[in-house]
């Protein structure tokens, strides 16, 4: 079997600052510059960014717009560490602690959003609790 890997994804943003720190501060990624843009990376994986003064080429049949992107990434810890993450962000929890099936099998997922509104998912693999 072939081990392929997801390298990038791509969201779109309406405000690079608002955005970035986002990204940054609650998100914990890394903000890469990238010609009139920005990257937020992750690690080995990385979330390209569409958004003001960004003509990407090429790009999907159906563009992906401002608050379009469903993300889940993995909470490197159990569930209510991530809820206190997130209130010490003042990000609010829309759904959640559920229980959620992800790459590494069962899980108990949050769910919240980016400024722009795209859903983005926290899930815990810890059985902590």
């Amino acid at each position: 079997m072939v081990d392929i890997k997801l390298d990038h994804c791509v969201v779109h943003i309406s405000d690079w600052e608002r955005s970035n720190r986002f990204y940054s501060e609650v998100m914990g990624a890394e903000t890469v510059p990238v010609g009139s843009g920005w990257a937020y990376r992750f690690g080995e994986t990385q979330l390209n960014c569409h958004g003001p003064n960004v003509h990407a080429t090429p790009v999907a049949k159906i563009p992906v717009v401002p608050g379009g992107s469903d993300l889940c990434f993995i909470w490197p810890g159990d569930i209510d560490s991530a809820i206190d993450h997130l209130r010490n962000h003042d990000v609010e929890i829309e759904i959640g602690p559920v229980q959620r099936f992800g790459a590494k099998g069962e899980g108990i997922s949050v769910y919240f959003r980016d400024p722009d509104g795209s859903l983005l998912e926290f899930i815990s693999y810890d059985s902590g609790g």
